[in-house]
């Protein structure tokens, strides 16, 4: 068996402590961005926001502007089509809901 000193030993315990927090935030990062299921505009949360999975659909609504859609969107996220209003369904990136903002 291989001497260790006590010095050695803790050094290496708390690099591997370290390093801890690192693996877990990559990992936590790629099972969020795993394939979510699409909004359905009959949703309760959909419908409260007035949700359109076509943004001409919502052209007829006072707060729609002319190319506001979700995939230009400040809540939109591009790496699985989500949206931070939504955390748990997809959106159609040419939908467009009344709390659209700007990117």
């Amino acid at each position: 068996m291989a001497y260790q000193s006590r010095r050695d030993f803790m050094r290496h315990s708390l690099l591997g402590l370290a390093a801890i927090p690192v693996g877990t935030g990559v990992l936590a990062r790629t099972a969020t961005a795993q394939e979510l299921p699409r909004l359905d505009s009959e949703d309760s949360q959909a419908q409260a926001l007035n949700y359109v999975e076509n943004a001409s659909d919502a052209s007829d609504h006072p707060a729609y502007e002319d190319g506001q859609t979700c995939d230009n969107c400040e809540f939109f996220d591009s790496s699985n089509e989500g949206c931070q209003l939504f955390p748990d369904n997809s959106v159609e990136p040419d939908g467009w809901c009344q709390s659209w903002a700007e990117a």
